[in-house]
């Protein structure tokens, strides 16, 4: 099996919306992966809580997938890629790792 593990930190404003909005949106969009994209073992997503450390990531993003082939399916997929494109215009950094278990 194939973890992803990503970490986002959004822009205070992008996209003509609050970072509070665009975390929301950004988190429906990668739930909305599931079914959609094939390969996808496990997908969970979670935002940052008022009580966390104030330099923590915003988004993290935590997936698994059969194998390496699953995986870069994903990365290529079209409803992805859609994701991909709005993280562009709204995320402020990224930070990611892959590994197998």
């Amino acid at each position: 099996m194939i973890k992803h593990v990503v970490m986002w930190t959004f822009k205070d404003e992008a996209e003509g919306a609050s970072k509070e909005q665009n975390i929301k949106k950004f988190c429906d969009m990668l739930q909305a992966l599931v079914g959609v994209v094939p390969g996808i073992e496990l997908l969970e997503v979670g935002s940052k809580q008022a009580a966390s450390p104030a330099d923590n990531f915003d988004v993290v993003l935590i997936s698994e997938f059969k194998t390496w082939a699953d995986l870069q399916a994903y990365a290529v997929h079209p409803e992805h890629q859609k994701v991909v494109a709005f993280a562009k215009e709204v995320v402020s950094s990224r930070a990611a790792v892959d590994y197998e278990f």
